[in-house]
């Protein structure tokens, strides 16, 4: 019987053999241009064209590659639901449907190979009980994350108290505008890291969130991480409906926990949650 890949080890080779090298095209080439360039072996506006052909390359080598990747991925995962999400989530795939998602080049071959592959989206992802977990967990603010944001205030603070000591109109302004920015951060922050109180509580029964009230398992339906944004502006949440139309949604990037392992969290509590119903 042929072994099953985990999603993460599929994710992982999925980076290795398509983002790594759409990154080596897009830094690569423009970087050689400026060498050549440097060497008086090309001319200066070459290296405009090899940043454009650092990006066409890039573009070129994900299309090729991700249809790769896609065909052994969703060939060798069972959970494909979970394997797709996070492929989307960590930008290796568009969603269906996105202009980018139609440059992926197909050949007829593949294109059938995947269509193949579409049957196994009819099938339930399947998960395992993580049994390390505790009956209840407890999820704060981080306090490393917090403590590293107050140290990035003060030394704004700092800056601003520089640049006001100058003693220039601009210096004044400039130095006025970011003490205030500074203690603003540095006061918000501390707040985080002096908080003792959990921002999530999971346990068999349901969860709780310091916004929602506890809701039993039984009442809650589509519990799940998302996350929404792109690049640096990329946002996590913890998400579910409850009492038919109500619904909890509550940030978990300042958080003492990843995405990755919430979702694994939510997954084992529903599934003793379960067990414990029947």
């Amino acid at each position: 019987m042929k072994q099953e890949i985990s999603v993460t080890k599929a994710i992982n080779r999925g980076h290795l053999i398509v983002n790594i090298p759409v990154f080596i095209c897009i830094i690569g080439i423009p970087a050689l241009s400026l060498f050549l360039s440097n060497q008086n072996l090309i001319p200066k506006w070459g290296i405009g064209i090899g940043f454009l052909l650092g990006f066409v390359f890039a573009w070129l080598v994900w299309s090729f590659m991700i249809t790769k990747w896609r065909i052994w991925a969703f060939k060798n995962v069972r959970n494909v639901h979970e394997l797709k999400k996070r492929a989307i989530q960590e930008k290796l795939i568009w969603n269906d449907g996105n202009i980018f998602e139609k440059t992926e080049i197909r050949t007829l071959e593949e294109k059938e190979e995947l269509k193949k592959l579409e049957k196994k989206f009819d099938k339930e992802d399947v998960y395992r009980e993580d049994y390390s977990l505790p009956p209840k967990i407890k999820i704060y603010y981080s306090k490393s994350l917090s403590f590293l944001e107050v140290l990035i205030s003060i030394l704004i603070i700092g800056g601003g108290i520089y640049y006001f000591a100058k003693g220039t109109n601009y210096g004044f302004i400039l130095g006025g505008v970011m003490i205030l920015i500074g203690i603003y951060s540095s006061v918000k922050e501390l707040r985080k890291f002096l908080n003792k109180k959990p921002q999530i509580i999971i346990d068999n029964s349901g969860i709780e969130t310091i916004t929602t009230e506890f809701k039993n398992w039984s009442s809650i339906e589509g519990e799940g991480v998302i996350q929404e944004g792109y690049g640096k502006s990329t946002k996590s949440y913890l998400i579910y409906w409850f009492d038919k139309d109500e619904s909890e949604k509550i940030e978990i990037d300042k958080l003492d926990i990843t995405h990755h392992q919430l979702e694994n969290i939510i997954r084992t509590y529903r599934i003793r949650h379960n067990k414990n119903c029947r």
